[in-house]
């Protein structure tokens, strides 16, 4: 929306020729800031209530501190996924205010709102599977969920995991990390009477294939309640799971 529709648009609701409603519905439309090599969505929180999040993977590190340059200029905090520790030390030189998980690859700058909603639990089958159990924790810690983790207690050694059943009942939604043959998930979707976001990760041998053996065993599974998210997706897991944490937030 350029400058003389965004007026035009003003003056017919303090003229009361336009509802607020209406307006409401149109800024949600507005566009991007075109970046020529990104086209940065300003106003993703208006239509989806959370802002846009940079996927690092394949850009620069010029063109991600372009990126964050101009976001930083209309929102308070920024997520960063599948970022390297050079991207971070990068960011670090302009930002005061910037926290770098090593295992999660994920880059916060800015203030993290008050984690005061209801508990989201992530668990892993395995150590090796933390990774990408922390991309989607610390994303659903800066959407302002309360987050706890269990690590390793996937099925070779299925008690660890009954160890903890006072947490997976504290737990107002689930997220389930898995590699191998995937099935922890299954497993908590019988235990559980919340939502199970599985997620399958490309950790193991080679009949894993790179994670699809535990995606088909997640979509396969019998237990009710029980939805996945692509191959290594802990983003998408931490996003959504905040999502189903706080129905009806805006």
């Amino acid at each position: 929306m350029d400058t003389d529709r965004l007026k035009i648009l003003l003056e017919s609701v303090k003229g009361g020729a336009l509802p607020v409603e209406d307006a409401l519905a149109e800024l949600k439309t507005l566009p991007f800031e075109d970046l020529e090599y990104a086209k940065v969505d300003h106003h993703r929180a208006l239509r989806q209530g959370y802002p846009e999040v940079i996927f690092c993977q394949g850009k620069t590190i010029d063109q991600i501190k372009g990126i964050v340059a101009h976001m930083s200029e209309k929102n308070s905090t920024i997520l960063a996924t599948r970022a390297d520790r050079d991207i971070y030390e990068a960011l670090a030189v302009d930002h005061s205010e910037i926290f770098y998980s090593d295992p999660g690859r994920i880059i916060v700058i800015g203030k993290r709102p008050p984690a005061d909603k209801g508990k989201i639990l992530v668990i892993t089958a395995g150590t090796s599977d933390i990774p990408v159990a922390e991309e989607a924790a610390l994303t659903a810690e800066v959407y302002g969920n309360r987050v706890d983790r269990i690590f390793d207690v996937g099925v070779s050694g299925i008690h660890r995991l009954f160890s903890h059943m006072d947490l997976i009942a504290e737990a107002k939604v689930i997220v389930a990390v898995a590699g191998m043959e995937g099935a922890l998930p299954s497993i908590l979707g019988g235990l559980a009477d919340i939502p199970v976001i599985a997620v399958p990760t490309s950790v193991g041998y080679g009949a894993n294939f790179q994670g699809l053996s535990a995606l088909l065993t997640m979509l396969n599974t019998c237990a009710p309640g029980v939805t996945v998210v692509n191959i290594d997706n802990g983003f998408g897991a931490g996003y959504f799971s905040s999502m189903v944490n706080q129905p009806g937030e805006k």
